[in-house]
């Protein structure tokens, strides 16, 4: 507990400068922060817009895995998942969008602002391209 406010603000420092790196790559976008919390920033996802990127957060993945680059799919929404297939449930499409264009980027306290460097550089040369 006596580091979690170093982390937290390592974290944040991550997201901000992902924020800033990424804001005009474009179809890359974030979910808004909130303005009724304080968030941890535990993690950074970002949406892709293949029609505005021409690529997916699939093949975002997939290069950055190339470059031994660890991201992921954003979450599998419950309802998708076999064993909450007969629950019952109420959905707009929402979960399922994020699903589909969301990727989680490396976020973690101990990655260095080199490593991020080399993330945005390789994520934005890809999309750009």
């Amino acid at each position: 507990m006596a580091s979690l406010e170093d982390r937290i603000a390592r974290r944040r420092h991550v997201n901000l400068t992902y924020r800033r790196a990424l804001e005009t790559t474009p179809g890359v976008s974030f979910l808004p922060i909130a303005d009724y919390g304080t968030p941890n920033y535990w993690l950074t996802c970002i949406t892709v817009n293949p029609t505005l990127s021409k690529v997916t957060s699939e093949d975002i993945r997939l290069r950055l895995a190339e470059l031994d680059i660890e991201s992921r799919p954003t979450w599998k929404p419950l309802h998708l998942q076999p064993v909450f297939r007969d629950a019952p449930r109420i959905v707009d499409g929402t979960s399922e969008s994020l699903f589909d264009s969301g990727l989680c980027l490396p976020s973690g306290s101990g990655l260095s602002d080199a490593d991020l460097n080399f993330v945005i550089d390789s994520l934005t040369t890809f999309v750009t391209v």
